[in-house]
């Protein structure tokens, strides 16, 4: 599990930050996760293949989370992309692109496959043969989801001397991979944790998007391997997170620690702080595992 931020900034892109926007690269998909103005000047710098792309998640509406959308699908337009698109987003995400799209005359010459959300409750939006995705509904000014996206259970592997010596015929490792039981050259009902053991844990990466404090999303995010969760603000301006709808680092670890997840990623920052330590130190004083996101960092798990 690979994770690139783009940008990690609230509010305003500057020379040297960038707002919200990151590549998840699981189980052999890369997944872009907001789309803040600049993306694809990020994608370029840091070598991403555009055509890789081909699902975005946007976590709402606000121009820091999603301006650089028009633009990327232009660009992927002009590239003479043919491959088809999937956008999940609030609803409206549509009716915003397609004006854009309809007064440029500047239609795709690929399938552009919108997903519009508008539950409250969180909901599988995306599955294959090795990833589900959910929504973390959140608490902000607007209708907001963050993203889990988590792997599947893998095949599990043979332990081949075991099954040599179980005389089980090779026909039947197949099914001994997906968990079976089987009947070896004597007829005899092999159980399949003799022969076999579990494949690599599957990963897991919670996104959480501007939020205020809510600890209705830790049954959902429970246990994840990384959880990204906004910290706007340290603890001196508190008082401006049930205003503005945003979250502390502390508190950011707090629902860490509740869902007792792996590692805590810190972003979203205000611009108003002149460096980072802050938000570390703070969140450290509830969870230890808690790194920060800067743009153009690189994170492997």
């Amino acid at each position: 599990m690979k994770l690139t931020i783009l940008g990690c900034y609230s509010a305003t892109p500057r020379t040297l930050n960038n707002t919200t926007s990151q590549v998840l690269e699981l189980g052999n998909h890369m997944f872009l996760i907001d789309c803040g103005e600049g993306t694809q000047v990020q994608l370029r710098k840091h070598k991403i293949k555009f055509n890789r792309i081909k699902h975005i998640f946007i976590s709402h509406l606000h121009g820091d989370h999603f301006f650089g959308l028009v633009g990327l699908i232009s660009t992927f337009r002009l590239l003479t992309r043919e491959t088809d698109l999937h956008i999940y987003g609030p609803k409206g995400i549509k009716e915003v692109v397609t004006l854009q799209m309809k007064l440029a005359d500047s239609w795709t010459n690929y399938n552009l496959i919108f997903h519009e959300l508008t539950s409250h409750a969180s909901e599988l939006i995306f599955e294959d043969e090795k990833i589900e995705v959910h929504t973390i509904p959140l608490d902000h000014r607007i209708y907001t989801n963050g993203y889990l996206f988590r792997e599947k259970e893998g095949p599990r592997k043979l332990l081949i001397h075991a099954v040599e010596e179980a005389n089980i015929d090779v026909a039947y490792y197949r099914k001994l991979t997906q968990g079976f039981d089987v009947e070896n050259e004597d007829g005899i009902t092999i159980k399949n944790e003799l022969v076999t053991k579990a494949g690599p844990k599957p990963k897991s990466y919670a996104f959480c998007s501007d939020t205020m404090y809510k600890e209705e999303i830790v049954p959902i995010i429970k246990d994840t391997d990384v959880l990204y969760h906004e910290s706007t603000f340290l603890e001196k301006h508190a008082h401006l997170g049930p205003k503005t709808k945003h979250a502390t680092a502390k508190e950011a670890a707090k629902i860490a620690k509740m869902a007792n997840v792996g590692t805590l990623l810190l972003g979203h920052y205000s611009t108003r702080y002149k460096g980072l330590n802050e938000f570390k130190e703070e969140a450290q004083e509830v969870f230890e595992n808690v790194e920060l996101c800067d743009d153009g960092k690189v994170f492997e798990f």
